[in-house]
């Protein structure tokens, strides 16, 4: 089995010599690990962590920065007066943006805290916690498609079925809680890449999860036989783990086959402890309040947001939420309030949450979208009124935010041109991201590798930096 390897400088310069895989057998691991000898053993982080654990809320549609973070004085000032088109000869086809249109913000956008950070009305909430933000405002992606933008900015690639980022951080440092996965999404997107191991050994894919709608529903598909008691189960899957041992022996190695037989081992253990964390029964109307949880706008994503702060007290290192609803092409005026009602609650809700219980300190939270959305406004038909558009895809530049886990508090670091497009300082790709998420758990992106197909492979691949401006 292939452990995560974390080398030293002088073994990333005889591989820089001898070319990518010349220590594919050479792996790192703790002695601890090596101890438990589980491929989900909690592992020491290469150097002290500032962040134990990671909570990404994702977006998804692309939630519109400048509406929400970043609004920009020349397009509020020219609200719907046809302009000088800031994109440039750049070669890209951009249906429906040809008259270049600006939008003022949909409603304001003021100073919150004493920070001063920019947040919009439509988000009181998050306004309230906005003291405990780190806002990125020059964000960048490679594609402005919502499937390969939305798996690169899980996977860090836009094409390729690579381990996801929960998958690469349950790989490097493994769990907290034996009796329970290092990764679960919940509500996750259809395409499982953004939650898969790839080549990872399997058992370091994500455990989709999703509220149940009620009693009767299971908020883990399959996690209990109803028609056998433990016993019996524990006996069948005894009898099924020794067939599958041997033939691991006789294969002498199948990834695969290894994360089979640990998932099966996991998935029994889980039965003890999931359904106890999954109720929500149990917590106190103050919580339930903070969440919105019984409020029909808020319910959802609040059982969710506050699922993950139980898993992620509970050990699970990497929990992610999925809200959809932010692809707002047309009438963005009256459809990106009810987006931000449905979310605002409950995300500010986790942060002050996290923090009231001493967990936001070494709790990372990610906030984004896979990309923003352009200042000016969408108008496919040409001749409706700008009161009645959206907004396009924009990749170049958006906006995501980042809370506890050792990133400095109510800061704003990058800066977009006069028209929100181009990044003219703090540019930050998403392999950067990812190599100061990793940074931040203790780990350099540049020697959390794994063998595959002749090379060694990263989260980040070739590039990233880690981002030192943001950290605390």
């Amino acid at each position: 089995m292939t452990h995560p390897r974390f080398l030293t400088r002088r073994e990333l310069l005889q591989t820089s010599a001898c070319g990518f895989g010349s220590l594919a057998l050479g792996g790192l691991m703790s002695s601890a690990s090596q101890a438990a000898g589980s491929p989900l053993a909690a592992r020491e982080s290469q150097f002290p962590a500032r962040a134990k654990r990671v909570v990404f809320v994702f977006l998804a549609g692309g939630p519109s920065q400048g509406d929400l973070f970043a609004p920009k004085k020349i397009i509020t000032e020219n609200h719907g007066q046809a302009i000088e088109s800031p994109v440039g000869d750049d070669g890209q086809i951009r249906v429906g943006v040809a008259r270049f249109l600006p939008m003022a913000p949909v409603a304001p956008v003021l100073p919150r805290g004493q920070s001063g950070l920019m947040i919009s009305d439509l988000l009181p909430n998050l306004a309230g916690v906005a003291d405990e933000l780190c806002l990125l405002r020059s964000v960048v992606s490679d594609n402005k498609a919502h499937a390969p933008a939305a798996l690169q900015f899980h996977t860090g690639h836009i094409a390729e079925a690579r381990p996801s980022m929960g998958s690469w951080i349950s790989y490097g440092l493994g769990t907290e809680n034996e009796n329970l996965p290092s990764f679960m999404t919940i509500h996750p997107q259809q395409d499982e890449r953004t939650y898969g191991a790839s080549f990872l050994p399997a058992i370091h894919q994500g455990t989709p999860l999703r509220v149940p709608g009620n009693e009767r529903e299971l908020a883990i598909a399959n996690l209990r036989d109803p028609d056998a008691a433990p016993d019996i189960q524990r006996r069948r899957l005894d009898f099924l783990q020794h067939m599958n041992q041997r033939l691991l022996q006789r294969v002498n190695t199948d990834s695969q086959m290894e994360g089979i037989i640990e998932s099966f081992e996991l998935a029994f253990r889980m039965q003890a402890e999931t359904p106890a964390l999954v109720d929500l029964s149990g917590e106190t109307k103050e919580t339930l309040d903070r969440y919105g949880i019984g409020e029909a706008s808020t319910d959802r994503n609040g059982r969710a947001c506050l699922m993950a702060r139980r898993l992620s007290e509970a050990g699970v290192r990497f929990v992610q939420i999925t809200i959809d609803g932010w692809d707002h092409h047309g009438d963005i005026r009256n459809a990106l309030p009810r987006s931000c009602a449905g979310a605002d609650r409950p995300v500010a809700g986790l942060i002050s949450d996290l923090k009231r219980r001493g967990l936001l300190e070494d709790t990372l939270v990610m906030i984004s979208g896979e990309f923003g959305r352009t200042y000016w406004s969408q108008d496919l038909s040409g001749t409706s009124p700008i009161a009645t558009h959206g907004r396009e895809h924009q990749q170049e530049s958006f906006c995501t935010l980042l809370a506890g886990g050792g990133v400095k508090r109510g800061f704003v670091y990058g800066e977009t041109d006069d028209f929100g497009y181009r990044p003219v300082q703090g540019r930050v790709h998403l392999h950067d991201l990812h190599a100061t998420i990793l940074h931040l758990l203790g780990i350099d992106h540049e020697r959390l590798m794994y063998p595959h197909h002749g090379r060694d492979y990263r989260l980040t691949d070739v590039y990233g930096r880690v981002v030192d401006e943001v950290l605390a």
